[in-house]
């Protein structure tokens, strides 16, 4: 049977112009909260969860979404599932946490603390751009929360840790290495990007950015001491002097360990290997034992794969 353009046209958009939408969330041990974020994934089936990282002692969870943009005849983004799932999602976050009543050994700002795009396959970073921009628009509109647009999607694309140590992201405020509850004004000392400068401390503030594909690495320390464990983070990262393109945080992990969590900005031109190595040197002078990294998520081209799978699943 003949299909008419239209349809061809729509089954080649779904495979081509694909988004990856990284979505974190401040929460991993209530199980209840985190089922009712799933089930509002699940409400529309052409978004699809390529994955999911969730991590105990950072209380903090992350989901890998994918699907398909539309574009008019000007090429302006009209329409993309991921807008619908992401407010459901977002909307089931908020009703099921309380950032108040939320401690974890990850840095936080908000329940809903960090939304990325990242184009795959044939999207460009322009469209993943304009299309976190709409999402930061209609989350901040409907959930009055205020939204920092970073990278890619900031109109002088300032970066997201620049924001972040801004806005006091990185100084524990519980026991010297955990995040508690909100501690900062209710009105903000910078002004958002979107949104209003007065802060629910149930929900905090969101960054959402676009920027091409970002590796995470993290790097289990076999020690408690949080203070040499972040010497190393530091002499590990650009900022510090060290690798290009790296940037790092020295945290608590569980009981007995502490971690190096790495974000690799050109994974290509400055990988694990590189990093793991470099880790593995200053610890040995500091006395201390590392275990091998590890990867939070899939590479772009499994997770493209991953999302053909499903879709094409959907389509027989």
């Amino acid at each position: 049977m003949d299909l008419n353009p239209s349809y061809k046209d729509m089954k080649s958009t779904k495979k081509s112009m694909l988004l990856c939408c990284k979505l974190y969330v401040s929460e991993s041990r209530n199980h209840t909260a985190l089922d009712s974020i799933e089930r509002a994934a699940r409400l529309d089936g052409e978004t699809v969860i390529v994955n999911k990282f969730e991590d105990r002692a950072y209380n903090r969870i992350r989901y890998t979404l994918v699907s398909y943009i539309v574009h008019d005849s000007t090429g302006n983004i009209i329409y993309s599932p991921l807008q619908r799932t992401l407010q459901s999602m977002v909307e089931a976050a908020y009703e099921a946490i309380n950032l108040e009543l939320q401690c974890g050994a990850h840095p936080r700002l908000g329940v809903v603390d960090d939304i990325i795009f990242h184009p795959l396959a044939q999207a460009s970073l322009d469209e993943a751009a304009s299309f976190a921009k709409m999402a930061a628009a209609d989350i901040a509109n409907k959930f009055q929360v205020p939204v920092f647009l970073y990278d890619a999607a900031h109109p002088m694309g300032k970066p997201l840790d620049i924001i972040r140590r801004e806005l006091g992201y990185y100084r524990p405020n519980f026991m010297g290495n955990q995040w508690s509850g909100w501690d900062m004004p209710e009105v903000l000392p910078e002004k958002p990007d979107v949104g209003p400068t007065m802060v629910s401390r149930a929900r905090g503030i969101v960054m959402i950015g676009a920027r091409p594909w970002v590796s995470a690495y993290n790097i289990p320390i076999v020690s408690t001491d949080i203070s040499a464990t972040r010497r190393i983070a530091r002499m590990v990262s650009a900022r510090g002097g060290g690798l290009p393109t790296v940037q790092t945080m020295g945290l608590f992990h569980g009981e007995d360990s502490t971690e190096i969590a790495c974000m690799l900005l050109e994974p290509n031109r400055i990988g694990a290997e590189q990093v793991q190595y470099q880790v593995e040197m200053l610890a040995a002078q500091e006395g201390l034992d590392v275990k091998e990294g590890y990867f939070t998520d899939f590479s772009p081209d499994m997770i493209i794969e991953k999302y053909l799978k499903l879709i094409s699943g959907d389509e027989q």
